[in-house]
């Protein structure tokens, strides 16, 4: 007889156990909560919204910026196996009122600057985060708030894919990939209950929630949340000897080597740092190593509770552009389009498999049929693993486009076009030509918009890619589009040059 794996309440053992450890910064609120605050708020918050009808299986939709309230909401869900659904504050109402409608939640808990957008969403119940959610805590009684009963099968969250195409679909998150994610990563950068993370990703994506404050929470270790990205804040924390770990997407480090106080800013103080999200440029990679910081370059995905690879602090360098290996609980393939495996160093499709994989879609057996063969997730991106056993993602297969009969990989091009001098962000697309069927369209970003040269760029990359790699046109842009994971909107590009 199997039985089922039961789940366990976190903040409360490490509530009994070093009750007045501190768990959650809120640097935002200039706000510490230990491990004793932590669990009694999240049972008071339990106590309300059973009190307000939710049961096992209920949606509670949570609408607010980065604060460590979501926390908060997320471990009252595990007390009652309800399913916290974090939403993506940047999205549009109509945008918003589509996954309410998919998820329909009981309950929605929204910040005050929401307000407008709280109104127009359908929920039973609505709660707002201040003084309301405030009074509601401390007018419930969490003592009737038993142990933890769900089990690592049941869903702890719903988690929204950024819709880079098409409605965003609702990728379950069970009990069970959060816990697992939180021993891959945590064995992947050596976290321990005496570690200190800074989270700047938006705690409405998987990468804010679990990279790794979730893999803290779960230690008794402790996580500092910034309500916004300010880079120069952000390098005052880096500074501060009180942080040991920092993960952060590329343009976040982008960001960073562009402040005026980067090149004195003194980073000796952190042991761990990592990125992932997007591709990293190679070029920053480079220009953080002069400092003497060694970035590990990872790859996950919503699906996956994200964590799948991170290469190890000894081939960070050596084995530059590549994610590594797969983390300890996770197996991996590349598949041609019979779904059999390649050949080392042939591109084919990254599959995936182990219990930090979702069960599959919210209500979307369709996606659920085309995701999954047996147990392994098509992730769609395009990977080679090489004589070592590394791992190097080429692209999304949506991004690749074919030009005179040959596969281009945007990514590549891009890396290339990272190293001129020039270039501050750059993104390649393939728009449709009567020729070659498709060609290559460099829509960059310059450090200096003043004498910019678009063949200038395009000769830079004569010696070091293929001619039918190399775009034939060049377009200049302010800003390039982005999701809340740092991936640059390709197909918002696409839409904007046609």
């Amino acid at each position: 007889m199997t039985r089922e794996l039961a789940a366990f309440d976190w903040i409360a053992h490490h509530a009994d156990q070093s009750p007045d450890k501190a768990a959650l910064v809120d640097e935002g609120r200039d706000l510490t909560l230990s491990y004793a605050e932590l669990d009694e708020q999240s049972r008071r918050l339990a106590a309300w919204l059973a009190d307000n009808g939710v049961v096992k299986g209920d949606r509670v939709a949570f609408l607010a910026g980065n604060t460590t309230d979501v926390f908060e909401a997320l471990f009252a869900c595990a007390k009652l196996t309800a399913i916290l659904v974090p939403l993506n504050w940047r999205l549009a109402i109509p945008e918003q009122q589509f996954i309410v409608d998919d998820c329909r939640p009981r309950v929605l808990i929204y910040q005050e600057q929401f307000a407008v957008t709280a109104a127009e969403l359908a929920a039973p119940v609505k709660l707002q985060l201040g003084d309301d959610y405030s009074a509601a805590k401390a007018q419930s009684d969490p003592d009737p708030i038993g142990p933890v009963s769900a089990t690592f099968d049941d869903p702890w969250a719903i988690m929204y894919t950024s819709g880079t195409t098409g409605h965003p679909k609702g990728a379950i998150v069970t009990h069970g990939m959060i816990f697992w994610n939180a021993i891959n990563i945590g064995h992947a950068v050596d976290l321990t209950s005496k570690s200190t993370n800074l989270n700047v990703l938006p705690t409405f994506h998987t990468g804010g929630l679990n990279l790794y404050t979730t893999p803290c929470l779960h230690l008794g270790a402790r996580s500092v949340n910034m309500a916004e990205f300010d880079p120069g804040k952000v390098l005052e924390w880096l500074e501060s000897g009180e942080i040991t770990h920092f993960f952060g997407v590329p343009a976040i480090y982008q960001f960073l080597a562009e402040h005026p106080r980067w090149e004195e800013a003194d980073l000796s103080k952190v042991e761990s740092w990592a990125c992932g999200g997007a591709p990293m440029p190679v070029a920053l990679l480079e220009r953080y190593s002069n400092r003497g910081v060694v970035i590990r370059q990872g790859m996950g995905l919503t699906e996956t509770s994200p964590t799948v690879f991170l290469t190890d602090e000894a081939h960070a360098v050596s084995k530059v552009g590549s994610v590594g290996k797969p983390a300890l609980h996770t197996e991996i393939r590349v598949v041609d389009e019979d779904g059999n495996d390649v050949a080392t160093d042939e591109v084919g499709e990254l599959w995936v498999r182990g219990p930090n994989v979702t069960p599959g879609y919210w209500e979307r057996p369709e996606a659920n049929e085309s995701s999954f063969t047996d147990d392994w997730l098509h992730t769609g991106d395009a990977a080679r693993i090489d004589a070592d056993g590394y791992v190097f993602i080429v692209d999304r297969w949506k991004d690749m486009y074919i030009s005179g009969g040959e596969n281009v990989y945007p990514a590549e091009v891009e890396q290339v076009l990272f190293h001129h001098p020039n270039v501050l962000d750059v993104a390649v697309i393939g728009v449709a030509d009567e020729r070659w069927g498709e060609v290559g369209v460099a829509v960059v970003v310059p450090r200096q918009v003043e004498g910019f040269d678009g063949d200038d760029l395009l000769a830079f990359c004569g010696d070091k890619l293929a001619r039918y790699k190399i775009p034939k046109h060049v377009r200049v842009i302010d800003e390039l589009p982005r999701n809340a994971a740092g991936k640059v909107l390709k197909r918002s590009l696409k839409e904007t040059l046609s």
